[in-house]
């Protein structure tokens, strides 16, 4: 029991059966088709991180393999940002592939996570072995980014593309957490929470538990003090004073963000683009301040001097020329 309590919550209540599974409906009844069946192909799941791709591999071995699912036995999971190269797929997968599944298990998985780190001559030393041992181990390839995989190997696999989780479905297994470990979460936290996730489920429980050891109600300003996160009404404010040409204001506020928060100014650069469409202004306006950002975020990735390009970067949203200055 202790060593239940001792894990992260992302550990302790992933799911392990894919019925258990948030979201991704469509790819789970295709999923639980080739369960019934005991065959399947190839597989690739595409998508950002945080959606359910490594475990709803994990948790189609154990549905398909059930009490026979043992790791290095049954089944083998690399994780291909540490172990990229082509010699560990020439030996460490090409071993695993070519010998014979044990005995009531159709065939061996070997699961390849984060394969879109995985070299292009290691790529093409996979594409052979796929090829050649399929009778005896099928591949569950998984990446953020398909189009880092080459065409060959792709044209060997079933894609399989997840999509971020809905706030509902952050919600319900939020709220589920928060139920088990005795916890009470704020409306305003809650949607603080899924604000800062954007559709990571991972992300999402991970800042909840780190929420939890300040104390046991997780509110707004607990979730934007852990994930270095400001407030977006604070991030609007900021944008509206510099739209209204209220320059000083603007850097007043841009002032408190270094110093209050310690944020870095390309974190600042992005949580502005992200509120750029919540503006009350018109759509030529949004273009015009996206391509700002887009130029200050570049100068910023290039090591310019972070206070001196925030306060350019507001200078320059302060001149523009605006069709509407009724911001509301």
């Amino acid at each position: 029991m202790s060593n239940q309590n001792q894990q992260p919550w992302v550990e302790k209540y992933r799911p392990r059966h894919l019925d258990d599974v948030v979201g991704q409906t469509e790819i789970l009844k295709r999923l639980k088709v080739f369960v019934n069946d005991s065959s399947m192909p190839h597989l690739m799941f595409a998508g950002p991180a945080g959606t359910g791709k490594t475990t709803c591999a994990l948790a189609l071995i154990r549905d398909m393999f059930k009490g026979k699912m043992k790791r290095n036995i049954s089944y083998l999971e690399l994780n291909a940002s540490d172990a990229r190269g082509i010699d560990v797929i020439r030996t460490d997968v090409k071993d695993f592939a070519k010998s014979k599944p044990p005995e009531g298990v159709p065939f061996k998985i070997l699961i390849l996570d984060e394969a879109d780190s995985t070299t292009a001559a290691a790529q093409q030393a996979l594409r052979r072995t796929m090829e050649k041992y399929t009778a005896n181990c099928r591949f569950i390839l998984i990446c953020n980014y398909s189009n880092k995989i080459i065409l060959p190997i792709q044209s060997r696999t079933s894609m399989f593309r997840f999509s971020p989780l809905s706030n509902e479905e952050i919600i319900g297994r939020i709220n589920r957490v928060v139920k088990n470990e005795g916890l009470e979460i704020r409306q305003d936290g809650l949607d603080a929470l899924i604000y800062v996730s954007n559709g990571d489920l991972r992300r999402a429980i991970n800042y909840l538990q780190a929420c939890s050891s300040i104390g046991d109600v997780v509110t707004e300003e607990i979730v934007y003090q852990i994930t270095g996160k400001i407030n977006p009404q604070e991030i609007r404010m900021l944008m509206k004073a510099a739209l209204a040409q209220q320059f000083m204001v603007a850097k007043r506020k841009l002032d408190d963000f270094f110093n209050l928060y310690g944020l870095s100014g390309r974190n600042i650069v992005r949580q502005m683009h992200q509120e750029t469409f919540n503006l009350d202004v018109d759509e030529r306006t949004k273009m015009d301040i996206i391509k700002i950002l887009a130029e200050f975020e570049y100068r910023l990735s290039q090591g310019a001097t972070e206070e001196i390009q925030l306060n350019a970067l507001i200078g320059k949203m302060a001149i523009m020329d605006l069709n509407s200055k009724d911001l509301k």
